[in-house]
């Protein structure tokens, strides 16, 4: 069981870790890392050269040797010296990596979520993962700052272990352990004394602390939906206030913000016990070379600087060997954002593979043939809808609520993967899809009536007269004022705002769900007699419940029940 998670999160990390350092920006990255490395390795060295000091000090504080004092404590001093500027420049470095790292991961992971709709398409697909915001945000942050974090810090503790085993082995001699009258001689004792210390500790530790994974797994999951219902509130702040739900979110939020608190505190109970073990671990490693060195010094075989040089070396080594078990928390936390982040990947792929069986051509109008619309339970909704709107100016699909009427434009607009046939559409740029409720996104007015279009300064006069034609003309003085447009406009002057852009794009065709639900029977009459008059050309597709869009549209198709539909001119 342990090796198979040790395989999947090695097998993970190489994925997710992958993708950098293959793409155009690897030798940048190398390049950053080879410093880095660099620095560490010479740190290494000025350790060793430190360890050196520590007798050569001690040696000469012993025999009162006044004339090399100050010429040690100078010595020391360029060392330090030397030590520190690698020191601020390794991390600095390091920092620098994480940056363009994280640059590049976040670049990558927000294209695949936007990639063919897959923000869209993964509620579709069941596949819906908790707050993939999160995801892109802080888990993409803390897998790079960890994975350089641990990954060169066990590279300089390899090299540190090298290094000063050979100095612990030279150090330690030999143990001769009478036995009977048996004698084993134990050669560099020390070295095997840290060993199996340091290999029984690992051992320990991670009996101790292995639920971590899953508790910061779980941690950050409920972090995230607490912040996620506080969000939710303020986005539908007015509907709430209408409602007087100030009661049930509040319980609400004490439901969640409880799960946050219960497994903090399972954290918090686990971290005391994984905490205790390695404190105790770490202090009792202080002594154990004191109690190995003790014989010689009593024996007065060796000086003050001797103990002082082992003293260090062993706990350079100690310190190599125990990486494990003083990293454990920060490997534990690594190994939860892989998780995440692993499955974030997976489900992205598995969004983006979803496909529908729909046959899409490019033509100037729009055509439907034998088009089949269905659940993903399999349950038909449109059986075999033929449609061609050559000869048709607009078309008004009706029927009760839950036949497919929606489902229908988004089988269309190519975002309902259930469905099978062959749809005809223009080029993307000559048609244009209004949905019930108009996506506002932050910002200026001027960007919201540009969407998805870059805003346009050059375009005043015609947003303008184009905001009167809505009867919005009150907003012509803000177009650059940058607000929450979506809270400070009722759904009835969102879905004007809508119109505008069409007013502003002039599509070919246009694609109306429900886009007049806000507004009463006259504004909506004369928002189509608007498009009549100003864009003659545009045809118009309406998804509608109201008897008066009838008088604005040539034809209508009549969705029912079990997949049936029919087309009538009105």
């Amino acid at each position: 069981m342990l090796s198979y998670k040790i395989m999947y999160y090695l097998k993970s990390f190489k994925i997710l870790a992958k993708g950098y350092w293959t793409s155009e920006k690897k030798w940048q990255g190398i390049g950053i890392l080879a410093v880095v490395i660099a620095l560490n390795l010479l740190s290494v060295f000025l350790t060793v050269l430190i360890n050196d000091w520590y007798k050569e000090f001690w040696d000469v504080l012993q025999s009162y040797q006044f004339d090399q004092f100050w010429y040690l404590v100078g010595k020391f001093s360029l060392i330090a010296l030397i030590y520190i500027s690698i020191g601020v420049y390794a991390v600095y470095l390091q920092q620098m990596l994480q940056i363009k790292w994280r640059e590049w991961m976040t670049d990558r992971y927000l294209a695949q979520w936007l990639k063919n709709k897959a923000y869209y398409r993964l509620k579709l697909a069941g596949n819906d993962m908790d707050n993939p915001d999160q995801r892109i945000s802080e888990d993409i942050n803390q897998f790079v700052s960890l994975t350089l974090s641990l990954s060169i810090g066990l590279l300089r503790q390899l090299i540190s272990l090298v290094a000063f085993v050979v100095i612990l082995w030279n150090l330690s001699g030999i143990l001769t352990v009478p036995i009977g009258s048996y004698e084993f001689t134990i050669y560099g004792y020390m070295v095997w004394v840290s060993l199996i210390y340091s290999v029984a500790g690992t051992y320990l530790t991670h009996k101790v602390g292995r639920l971590l994974i899953n508790l910061n797994f779980e941690q950050q999951k409920y972090e995230a939906d607490f912040r996620f219902s506080m969000m939710r509130v303020r986005e539908n702040a007015e509907s709430i206030a209408f409602y007087r739900g100030e009661k049930p979110e509040f319980v609400g939020f004490g439901q969640r913000f409880g799960a946050v608190i219960k497994n903090f505190r399972a954290i918090m109970n686990r971290t005391k016990l994984l905490n205790a073990f390695t404190v105790g671990y770490g202090q009792l490693a202080i002594i154990i070379p004191i109690f190995m060195a003790a014989p010689r010094w009593f024996a007065m075989e060796v000086q003050v600087g001797w103990i002082m040089q082992l003293l260090n070396a062993f706990g350079k080594v100690q310190e190599a060997m125990s990486y494990l078990v003083d990293s454990y928390a920060g490997i534990a936390q690594w190994c939860s954002v892989i998780r995440r982040l692993e499955g974030f990947d997976r489900h992205i792929k598995e969004a983006v593979d979803l496909k529908s069986e729909v046959n899409f051509t490019t033509a100037e109008n729009v055509k439907l043939d034998k088009v089949d619309v269905y659940l993903p339970s399999g349950e038909i909704l449109v059986k075999e809808c033929s449609l061609d709107m050559q000869d048709k100016q607009s078309l008004l699909i009706m029927g009760r609520s839950g036949v497919g009427k929606s489902t229908m434009l988004r089988t269309l607009a190519g975002l309902w993967p259930y469905a099978k046939g062959d749809i005809t559409l223009p080029r993307e740029s000559d048609f244009l899809f209004l949905p019930q409720k108009p996506y506002l996104p932050l910002g200026s007015l001027r960007r919201a009536i540009c969407y998805p279009l870059v805003e346009d300064k050059l375009l005043d006069a015609k947003l303008k007269k184009i905001l009167t034609i809505c009867q919005l003309g009150k907003l012509t003085a803000d177009l650059d004022k940058a607000d929450e447009w979506s809270r400070i406009l009722s759904l009835g002057e969102q879905q004007r705002l809508a119109f505008a852009r069409i007013l502003l794009y002039k599509p070919r065709y246009v694609f109306l769900d429900e886009a007049t639900s806000a507004l009463d029977e006259g504004l909506e009459q004369y928002l189509y007699e608007m498009l009549a008059e100003y864009l003659p050309q545009t045809k118009v597709i309406s998804v509608g419940h109201r008897l008066s869009l009838m008088s604005k549209h040539q034809y209508k198709l009549v969705l029912s029940d079990n997949g049936k539909w029919s087309l009538e001119k009105l």
